[in-house]
């Protein structure tokens, strides 16, 4: 079980460079660096994604995405499958809108099982188990 409430945090930005920049300047004084950059071509919106953390874990995302109201991407650590099915469930029963029923999410890695919603205010807020 895992003590991390946020499993990671997703902002979008206009410009993923500039975003890039800034955030390895300003996050490097508390010990994050970029983790991981993902090229345009394999992302769902077809923008640049560059992900900051510690220890290897990329734990906040910039992804460049257009739009004149951004929202946000929230991501919760689920215990097991069985949460990310519920959180979904309720998402749905309680006035959330489907954004990615549960399931493997492959182009992240085999073991990534997620379900995402859209809050009332069309956040993406997302439920993860990353373990087998």
């Amino acid at each position: 079980m895992s003590n991390d409430v946020i499993n990671h945090i997703e902002l979008p930005v206009a410009e993923a460079e500039e975003a890039r920049r800034f955030y390895e300047a300003v996050l490097a004084p508390l010990g994050l660096t970029l983790v991981i950059s993902i090229d345009p071509a394999r992302t769902a919106h077809g923008g640049a994604r560059y992900g900051f953390g510690k220890n290897g874990y990329p734990s906040l995302w910039v992804h460049q995405q257009n739009g004149a109201k951004l929202p946000i991407h929230l991501a919760f650590t689920a215990d097991d499958r069985p949460v990310v099915d519920a959180f979904h469930a309720a998402a749905l029963a309680n006035g959330g809108t489907d954004n990615g029923a549960p399931g493997i999410r492959e182009r992240y890695h085999k073991n990534y099982y997620a379900a995402y919603v859209l809050d009332p205010d069309g956040n993406n807020i997302e439920a993860v188990c990353q373990r087998a």
